[in-house]
């Protein structure tokens, strides 16, 4: 689950995280009070107005504008508030801004960059750190590779002493900014083990005249896995206006949901059945609309809604059921699959395989159904069926 630059920040002041001081924003009157407060409180005319959505990019896509005095900010807000902002994260479509963080200005002696996030290939948290800030890590990946420096924290003994010095030492830091980054970073990965997160990154971190380290960004995604535990917490920040409707829609019904850009949509039972599916789509030339999986126990219920959730994409020319029984029988999803396709009225093609637990029973409600649904024996043989048909 994502969250807001203004949450993410207000998550890091309780863990001691030094951010500037900043008030969020419903409207363009709000924004010009702020504004005014935060002048009045720093004595300085400099105030920053961001656009608030979960995507990055947002300055290059004029989201974030460094303006002079009240007037000047309520004009950035006015341009900014109810905008269209196309990122590299939002997809073509954008996001649109109905939120806005306006923050007092800070004198930047120098940009870094820090982010914690999960390596899964040591099943660890990792650290990530570089005199690169202010600029997409990809890009410095790519580039300068050997500027990141990674550390990994060991869950026995978590953030060492040692580690940080070596972060710090990398970074060029003086003896009192080191001692202010440690501060920061103990909060960092206190913050990120003890809220579930599945990244935690601050891009830029600032450096200041006075040598103070300031996260001039935020970013925080949580782990879904760990909702159980921070119920009350993630439903006062969650904003359902930046998650995409049919995604909201799927999770109510207790089904793993993405919406993707294909054509063909898929309905599987299992992440990693779903995941080979949407490989061997692709290996036959089509193109997977969506990950749905359906679980192992899903109801007939549920493959109906799952069906109308795939089908609220328009670019969806044809259905995938691919169906390892286990614990879900292929009869119950045979049931579901012919009721679906009669009370929505199916008019793309659909191709269904069927394996496992009472297959023959689910083939032969299939086959005696009487409507337009064509049978596959094994997977690969199924997606070519979907691609050729989707493709006629």
């Amino acid at each position: 689950m994502n969250i807001h630059e203004y949450q993410a920040k207000e998550l890091y002041r309780k863990y001691g995280i030094p951010v500037p001081k900043g008030i969020a924003c419903m409207s363009v009157e709000e924004a010009t009070a702020a504004a005014k407060k935060l002048i009045e409180e720093t004595g300085n005319q400099v105030v920053v107005v961001k656009a608030q959505i979960h995507a990055g990019g947002r300055g290059k896509a004029g989201g974030v504008k460094v303006v002079k005095g009240v007037e000047a900010a309520t004009e950035a807000a006015t341009d900014i508030l109810g905008k269209t902002l196309v990122t590299h994260q939002t997809g073509p479509e954008g996001k649109v801004v109905q939120r806005l963080l306006v923050e007092q200005g800070l004198a930047i002696k120098s940009e870094l960059y820090l982010a914690l996030v999960v390596d899964r290939e040591t099943s660890r948290i990792a650290i990530m750190a570089s005199t690169e800030g202010g600029m997409d890590i990809e890009e410095v990946a790519a580039s300068t590779p050997e500027k990141i420096q990674t550390i990994a924290i060991d869950p026995a003994v978590g953030l060492q002493g040692y580690q940080i010095r070596q972060l710090a030492f990398g970074l060029g830091l003086s003896k009192q900014e080191q001692k202010n980054f440690s501060k920061l970073i103990m909060g960092l990965a206190k913050l990120f083990e003890q809220e579930d997160c599945s990244i935690a990154e601050i891009n830029p971190l600032i450096l200041t005249e006075d040598e103070q380290v300031v996260a001039l960004d935020a970013k925080v995604n949580f782990d879904s896995n760990a909702e159980f535990r921070h119920n009350d917490f993630w439903n006062s920040v969650r904003d359902l206006s930046e998650e995409a409707p049919t995604e909201t829609e799927a999770k109510e019904a207790g089904l793993s949901f993405i919406q993707l850009d294909g054509n063909i949509g898929c309905l599987v039972n299992g992440a990693g059945l779903a995941m080979s599916t949407m490989d061997t789509i692709k290996y036959y030339g089509g193109e997977p609309a969506n990950f749905l999986d359906v679980g192992g126990g899903a109801s007939q219920e549920a493959v109906t809604k799952a069906f109308r959730i795939i089908l609220q994409s328009d670019a969806v020319q044809g259905i995938f059921v691919n169906i390892f029984g286990g614990i879900m029988r292929c009869d119950t999803i045979a049931n579901g699959v012919v009721a679906a396709t009669k009370e929505l009225g199916l008019e793309v093609p659909l191709v269904v395989r069927l394996e496992g637990t009472k297959v023959e029973a689910g083939r032969k409600i299939l086959d005696e159904s009487g409507l337009a649904i064509t049978s596959a024996a094994t997977m690969a043989e199924g997606a070519q069926k979907i691609v050729e048909l989707a493709k006629g």
